[in-house]
């Protein structure tokens, strides 16, 4: 059967190893020792089989961060099923849609999220979150678990089409964690803020469910306020995940310019694009945030750029982590690139990353072949193995034959986004001569927007006069998803309506 990976299992050791240990801090710091915690999980268990939640159910979650949506994935995986975390953003309809989808059997939710299951089909069985939930006895042990055994499924925030159901096993939850601890400064006295949305896998799985595994705590917020934020930051936080913007917003505050932020010892911020100008002003302050790429598929992390190179590699995403497989290949003839510079899907191989889609073998067969999974991400490698990302294979324009990637002109264009304090976002649009063109869209913050003849001289320093864009669209705010990244399918309507 192989070892038994769960995070369930992990926190069962842990609350015979050291039960007095903090395990989670909530939104008002009330805090569980890792013996509350499991037996909590314990009684959730009793309860959600007493519901008929049986091995290889789905059990979901509604709600914000909170100490309940552990409970429920500690739980579920006591009893062999699998938690399925929903968008707490998510509107009824939508909510319903996910429900049915996954075929969960029971959802647990808070009383805030009362609104958001009014839709659910009879069948499924609504738990209300309270003490009542937890407080009965329960199995002194979690059900074995086997490596392969689904653990989470987790919607995917892509831009474009229905969200998929991203399946994760055990092994998948566990490796990623290893991967991480073998190149970051991990320790089992470590705080991790869970500030991110659980319901996405860089919220989940980047830090939270691996420190839990090791004996560390976790302090949950239930929502992101930049300004508790930067005090969590400055106390007792060792390690935490971040998308670009919710940095943006902290590094905002009035008290960012004299915190002091060196008691972090590993800080990602992935997602989006990061502006070099963020990683300097976190240098300042005494924190090297981590650019790193990844993927709800990947469980994560796919790389991570070492805090050595932040510096000298600021538009890097760095380098593949150890127990993980990345090559680029042609998009069309599906060979491996190795030249330098030369752009190339993503492809990955590894424990750590998905056997495909919950009920989607379609979406399922599109994306594995032959043990490996095809991102859609473009990217090209350096001279010296760090990976650069160029944008989704879905997004290159193809300007009169020519194949334009997106992130190649961002990139030629960011010494002028960071001269003028711009964002600039380049896509697509339909053109009757060329059959695409390039726009650049601008989201400017304290300067005058560039022109387009200056947009046009800063690309064409580096880059080929054919990828230089023939629009220039200037916006109050850039539309973006709930992760931070631009919007590239609303962002593409605006710009249709626009020009």
């Amino acid at each position: 059967m192989g070892p038994d990976l769960s995070v369930a299992a992990a926190v069962a050791a842990r609350a015979l190893d050291g039960p007095d240990r903090v395990a989670t801090v909530d939104d008002q710091d009330a805090t569980l020792t890792f013996a509350e915690l499991d037996r909590a999980a314990a009684g959730l268990a009793a309860t959600l089989a007493d519901a008929g939640v049986a091995a290889g159910d789905r059990v979901a979650w509604a709600g914000r961060n909170h100490p309940g949506l552990l409970m429920t994935l500690l739980a579920a995986q006591r009893l062999g099923a699998v938690l399925v975390p929903l968008s707490f953003r998510a509107a009824p309809g939508e909510t319903a849609e996910m429900v049915q989808w996954c075929g969960a059997r029971v959802v647990v939710g808070l009383e805030a999220a009362a609104e958001q299951l009014a839709d659910l089909p009879p069948s499924v069985t609504t738990l209300r979150w309270g003490a009542e939930l937890v407080s009965r006895p329960g199995p002194s042990r979690p059900r074995p678990a086997a490596p392969n055994d689904l653990a989470v499924l987790l919607h995917s925030s892509g831009t474009s089409g229905r969200p998929k159901a991203v399946m994760l096993s055990h092994a998948n939850l566990w490796w990623s964690a290893r991967n991480l601890e073998a190149v970051l400064d991990l320790h089992r006295t470590d705080v991790t803020l869970a500030v991110a949305p659980l319901f996405h896998v860089g919220g989940l799985n980047c830090f939270t469910l691996a420190t839990l595994a090791r004996g560390g705590t976790v302090l949950l917020r239930a929502g992101f306020d930049p300004a508790r934020t930067l005090a969590d930051l400055a106390s007792r936080v060792t390690t935490v995940f971040g998308v670009p913007a919710m940095y943006e917003a902290i590094a905002r505050q009035p008290g960012f310019a004299t915190a002091d932020l060196s008691g972090i010892r590993a800080a990602i911020v992935g997602g989006a694009a990061v502006r070099p100008q963020l990683l300097e002003a976190y240098r300042s302050r005494g924190l090297t945030l981590l650019p790193s790429w990844g993927m709800t598929e990947a469980a994560p992390c796919g790389t991570v750029l070492p805090a050595a190179w932040v510096a000298a590699k600021p538009t890097s995403v760095g380098l593949p982590l150890p127990y993980l497989r990345v090559e680029l290949h042609h998009p069309d003839t599906e060979q491996p690139v190795t030249g330098v510079g030369c752009p190339g899907e993503i492809w990955l191989s590894g424990p750590q990353v998905t056997a495909g889609y919950w009920a989607d073998p379609e979406a399922t067969a599109r994306a594995v072949r032959g043990g490996w999974f095809r991102t859609g991400d473009l990217a090209a490698w350096d001279d010296d193995g760090f990976l650069r990302l160029v944008g989704r294979l879905s997004e290159v324009v193809n300007s009169g034959g020519e194949k334009i990637c997106p992130g190649e002109v961002e990139a030629a264009l960011m010494p002028l986004a960071e001269a003028r304090d711009c964002e600039l976002a380049v896509l697509g649009v339909p053109d009757a001569t060329w059959g695409e063109v390039v726009v650049v869209v601008a989201e400017c913050r304290s300067q005058p927007a560039p022109t387009l003849d200056e947009v046009r001289a800063a690309a064409g320093a580096s880059i080929a006069r054919f990828k230089l864009p023939k629009h220039l669209l200037v916006v109050d705010a850039l539309p973006r998803t709930p992760t931070g990244k631009v919007d590239r399918r609303a962002l593409t309507e605006l710009a249709q309506r626009r020009l």
